[in-house]
């Protein structure tokens, strides 16, 4: 199966970098942590495009002889929007992705002028990682400490093996604002968990920080095009088109939840 999603194709890719398994059956492929097996989007299917009604079962059942977990994720490659009803009707949660790029960017509306962005360095750097992207996360089962130190462990060790950076937008000493942008591949560089701390929104920090790393991603990663995914719904969607980023493609994930016992 050949990706066609911009999006997917700069996920994988730094999946496999940071040590995922990706395996082609032909008809879709399976993604794979075996490092972090609770990480859902690191353990999935993806799909070419989206099952028709009738098909959804058999690949949940696809799913669960994969992976024998009590959630199931399905990334759906392509897609207009217009064919996820079936996979809604089969109680799955369908969530549209955006996908973005930029061969250049430019400040924000209003940059921030309080904060210092540099990339992350040294175990304190790492650890405010953690507490932040923990930051407002408190009603969601699947964001526990374990899961954020995993995945944070597996981006510590890409920046290391000289794949990327890092950033952080630090105030008064403390990390407000963070992003990873990573190489991906033919000339693209993907930024990763945009996170702002929930207490420091609306100040232009992420403006701010998207901006300076792209910069140093055009000039230090190879990088002819930046990459961001996106929530089209969400209000951060206009920050990044604010620095330069443009609507470059949709794919779709969905998600069956365990059901409370």
């Amino acid at each position: 199966m050949e990706l066609q999603s911009l999006g997917f194709r700069t996920e994988l890719a730094l999946l496999e970098r940071s040590g995922s398994e990706v395996v082609d059956r032909g008809t879709h492929l399976v993604v794979r942590t075996p490092d972090n097996p609770s990480f859902h989007w690191g353990n999935c299917l993806v799909l070419p495009a989206a099952p028709a009604a009738g098909e959804v079962e058999g690949w949940v059942e696809e799913h669960r002889r994969e992976f024998g977990a009590p959630h199931v994720t399905l990334g759906i490659d392509t897609t207009d929007g217009k064919r996820l009803k079936p996979l809604r009707r089969a109680g799955l949660h369908v969530d549209l992705v955006q996908a973005m790029s930029a061969d250049a960017v430019v400040p924000p509306p209003r940059p921030a002028s309080d904060l210092v962005a540099r990339r992350l360095s040294g175990d304190g750097d790492w650890g405010q990682l953690v507490d932040l992207t923990l930051a407002g996360e408190e009603d969601d089962p699947h964001v526990t400490r374990e899961f954020v130190e995993r995945r944070t462990d597996a981006y510590r060790h890409l920046v290391e093996a000289g794949h990327g950076h890092w950033w952080g937008a630090f105030v008064d000493g403390d990390l407000a604002s963070s992003l990873g942008v990573f190489r991906a591949g033919d000339g693209l560089a993907r930024f990763q968990s945009v996170k702002t701390h929930p207490d420091a929104r609306g100040r232009g920090l992420c403006g701010t920080l998207v901006h300076h790393a792209g910069v140093d991603a055009l000039a230090s990663l190879d990088a002819a095009t930046l990459v961001m995914c996106a929530d089209p719904s969400y209000s951060a969607i206009r920050i990044y088109r604010s620095v330069g980023f443009r609507d470059a493609g949709l794919h779709a994930e969905a998600t069956l939840r365990p059901t409370a016992s």
